[in-house]
């Protein structure tokens, strides 16, 4: 009878157990870095970020690529005609006959780019094959090797202009990279403190509900005994009404909250999430001098406006380029021959040369040249004018966010003395009503400066991590660690 007492026993507590834990889930704990650790590292956003950061890296792989030697094969294998062609005799009749052929060639090129100038130089191999099925005969016709130059003269030269742009853009993208880490840095930062303020709510409403029915009974009982006005007991009863109704909307924000940061850092697991206050905040003073001119080393902003002002030049050289005196010059020099079989076009080849010289020039276009050329000019001077206040307003923002972070880091310590203050008012206020020396208006004002006082330090610590992670942002510097915030996995592949 013991031992089957011990079992039932141990069997029943093991199953309120299970059912506290199915019905309870488990609580996790994090802090505001492990939030943002887990946000930079498998949100969606992050993972979007990586991708623009990939994408961004191919592109530039594929323009250097384009500066490089390039080896290419090309050719027809094969091209087979039956048909009835029209023939032009000697007397100027026209009969049609049946003709059956097959024509093939075959080259291998390797050209390379002249970024300087433009231009194109290559050397090539051609053969090519003659099959007339109508007359049982093959021919060959080869250019064993051929040397040649493609080069525009006078005109707009894109290689050279895209040589200065592209290496921009890629540092931009890089800097950018950065800067989106940073900007989830500061989105998990907004989703921490709406969830943590949730939290302070939800714990201000369940003591708040636990204090007034805790007053409510004694109230009752002074009720009972004569020592208390009907009013302060309907007063009480109303407060714990209340106080029910704040913690059912408090909770629904709780899981609210929650559920958006958990959706953007990409947790899965069903467990409650129990947020840390961040108290220890850096004991670091900001100056703006220093801020601004690491923003200006750090950021993209610095890198946009150069490429920015370049492509506006560019735009400018195209429209000058493309609207005034259009040459070409097409030369090349190689060897050439022919045969009936494939040895005999590779015995005593001959020399091939081949030049050409093309040009295009307006005579009379209405002003067409002299419009667009126009145009483009005042489109650059625009991006100029355009430029100068967009660094303007840069270094405005930067200088604002430092005076806000220190005016933050300040305010902290007053919003804590108040919190503090508010706190221990509220329990004096509590116990002296409850001997009965304070009236229930006082109570109750002393508990909403409580809960407005706690609810401020929290705003304010929001407001100043908010402000930490977005002056890191704005400037792309670390000012704990005096250094430049650089991407930590290079992109190597």
């Amino acid at each position: 009878m013991n031992f089957r007492s011990v079992y039932c026993l141990l069997f029943v507590c093991f199953a309120l157990f299970c059912r506290q834990s199915i019905a309870q889930p488990a609580t996790r704990q994090l802090s505001l870095q492990e939030v943002i650790t887990l946000a930079q590292e498998q949100s969606t956003e992050a993972k979007r970020v990586e991708t623009s950061r990939e994408n961004s890296y191919w592109k530039w792989r594929s323009f250097r690529s384009g500066y490089l030697p390039q080896l290419s094969l090309q050719g027809t294998l094969p091209d087979f005609s039956r048909t009835i062609t029209p023939v032009t005799q000697p007397d100027g009749n026209i009969e049609f006959r049946p003709v059956s052929y097959n024509n093939s060639d075959l080259g291998l090129t390797l050209s390379q780019v002249i970024s300087p100038t433009g231009g194109r130089v290559f050397v090539t191999s051609l053969m090519q094959r003659f099959d007339d099925f109508d007359r049982s005969q093959t021919r060959y016709n080869s250019n064993p090797a051929i040397i040649g130059l493609e080069q525009p003269l006078f005109a707009y030269n894109s290689l050279s202009w895209t040589k200065r742009i592209e290496p921009l853009l890629f540092e931009e993208s890089k800097k950018q990279f950065v800067e989106d880490r940073e900007q989830i840095a500061v989105r998990a930062t907004e989703l921490y403190f709406d969830l943590l303020l949730a939290q302070v709510n939800q714990s201000i409403a369940s003591k708040n509900l636990a204090n007034n029915d805790t007053l409510y009974k004694v109230a009752q009982e002074k009720y009972q005994l004569g020592r208390l006005s009907k009013n302060d007991l309907l007063q009480l009863r109303l407060a714990v009404l209340n106080a029910d109704l704040a913690q059912a909307q408090a909770a629904l924000d709780e899981q609210t909250a929650a559920l958006a940061l958990n959706n953007y850092i990409g947790i899965k697991d069903q467990y409650r999430i129990n947020l840390l206050v961040p108290e220890a905040i850096p004991m670091v003073d900001i100056l703006p001098e220093l801020a601004l001119t690491e923003a200006k080393k750090n950021r993209k902003e610095s890198i946009s406006f150069r490429r920015r002002l370049l492509e506006a030049e560019s735009q400018v050289a195209k429209a000058h380029g493309d609207n005034g005196l259009n040459a070409s010059l097409f030369a090349s020099f190689g060897l050439t021959d022919r045969g009936e079989t494939f040895s005999d076009i590779y015995r005593q080849p001959d020399n091939q040369q081949r030049a050409r010289i093309g040009f295009s020039m307006p005579i009379l276009d209405w002003g067409r040249q002299r419009s667009i050329t126009k145009v483009a000019e005042l489109n650059a001077q625009l991006v100029e004018y355009t430029v100068s206040q967009e660094e303007t307003n840069f270094e405005q923002a930067v200088i604002t966010q430092v005076n806000q972070y220190n005016m933050l880091r300040n305010r902290i310590k007053t919003t804590a003395e108040a919190d503090a203050i508010a706190a221990e008012r509220y329990q004096i206020a509590k116990n002296t009503y409850l001997i009965g020396r304070i009236s229930i208006t006082d109570l109750n004002i002393a508990s909403a400066e409580k809960d407005q006082a706690r609810r401020a330090y929290i705003a304010s610590l929001s407001e100043f991590w908010e402000a930490f992670y977005s002056l890191r942002q704005l400037t792309l510097y670390d000012f704990e660690k005096q250094l430049a915030i650089v991407a930590e996995t290079p992109l190597t592949k």
